[in-house]
């Protein structure tokens, strides 16, 4: 059945540009329409129209940033104009077509899905000393002493400080998933503390040892420069989220540059940050569980989609778990990682979610 699937990506991907139908699809494979389906939304937890939308609008961003006519691009990817392309584009990404093609902001990335990778199906990685090396030439600055970065998890933390990729600067991690769990107004304060130690089921100790104490640089120490390296997935974005709205709180003055990311390529996208309106967002979003109203980088914008979507009791991942749930846990699990990417959840939030579902 893999390999089924496989087939049907495999004939979307090559007709992205051309005009696309289920019934296509369905003649091409030789099964019905419903069939192709269901079969399709089993496996990847994804419609075949929602997929083909992302895939057709991840690859319109490649053309805009090549600053292409974006009446060109809309017709090149089937739109009947381009009202109706920037309609999508901005639901998809929470900006228009313009906007993204001016100010060039970083996106989830929506790759082609590639079902159980095997010897030849797996993508390439690029070394993280690489990516680093290249960006050094790009703003040396950043690699001082009066810089720190701040890392999503303490593993990425550790191979950045013993490899000091980085140079001179500072590093912390931030050991954290945002994305479960009730939070307070203020951050990083003791009834943070409690009320976050409460959601992990961990002790007070246990959790200041963990998550504040590896900050504390960031609360003791004054630096003209802080880099944020967080992964476009959602856990990451409301890793990321918490900590700007932290720098809001705090006053920091100096200058935020975020590194968003994809953690197969570690293909790295740097964007100065202007702060100012995040810890509102944090507010809305993590606090009260409501819409932010002001505008966002389109990669944030996402997460905070499907944040809004893991709330709900019938979301895309419960449905998912119910289809399969004839599968052993520890393969199931796997299945999860490879067909939410965008997601980002750790062991423990999944095993939490197969364990309410099964």
């Amino acid at each position: 059945m893999n390999e089924y699937i496989q087939l049907m990506i495999d004939w979307i991907e090559e007709n992205l540009t051309n005009e696309l139908s289920l019934e296509g699809l369905a003649n091409y494979m030789g099964y019905s329409p419903f069939y192709c389906s269901f079969k399709f939304h089993q496996a990847t937890g994804i419609s075949i129209r929602r997929y083909i939308l992302l895939r057709k609008l991840y690859l319109s961003t490649e053309d805009l940033a090549n600053n292409r006519k974006i009446i060109h691009i809309a017709l090149d990817y089937g739109y009947s104009s381009q009202e109706a392309y920037s309609r999508s584009f901005k639901t998809v990404f929470g900006v228009s077509p313009r906007e993204f093609q001016l100010n060039q902001m970083p996106v989830q990335s929506f790759a082609k899905l590639t079902i159980h990778l095997g010897e030849e199906g797996y993508r390439m990685k690029i070394s993280r000393a690489t990516e680093v090396k290249q960006l050094k030439k790009r703003k040396r600055r950043l690699f001082d002493r009066d810089v720190l970065n701040v890392l999503n998890g303490q593993v990425m933390y550790e191979e950045f400080k013993n490899k000091k990729l980085m140079g001179d600067s500072d590093y912390v991690p931030f050991n954290e998933a945002m994305c479960v769990n009730a939070t307070t107004t203020n951050i990083f304060d003791h009834a943070f503390i409690q009320t976050r130690a409460s959601g992990h089921h961990d002790s007070l100790e246990n959790y200041s040892n963990k998550v504040i104490k590896p900050l504390n640089n960031l609360f003791k120490k004054n630096y003209n420069y802080i880099v944020l390296w967080f992964g476009e997935d959602m856990f990451c974005q409301m890793n990321l989220l918490t900590i700007l709205a932290y720098l809001e709180q705090s006053h920091y003055q100096g200058k935020v540059f975020f590194n968003s990311f994809r953690e197969d390529e570690f293909k790295v996208s740097q964007t100065e940050l202007t702060l100012g309106s995040y810890y509102s967002v944090y507010e809305d979003v993590l606090v009260k569980r409501m819409k932010p109203k002001c505008e966002l980088l389109p990669v944030m914008y996402q997460a905070i989609e499907l944040f809004f979507e893991m709330q709900t009791e019938n979301n895309t991942v419960i449905k998912y778990i119910l289809k399969n749930k004839h599968l052993p846990t520890s393969e199931l699990l796997n299945r999860l990682f490879e067909v939410f990417p965008t997601i980002g959840y750790g062991d423990s939030q999944y095993l939490e979610l197969i364990d309410k579902t099964k």
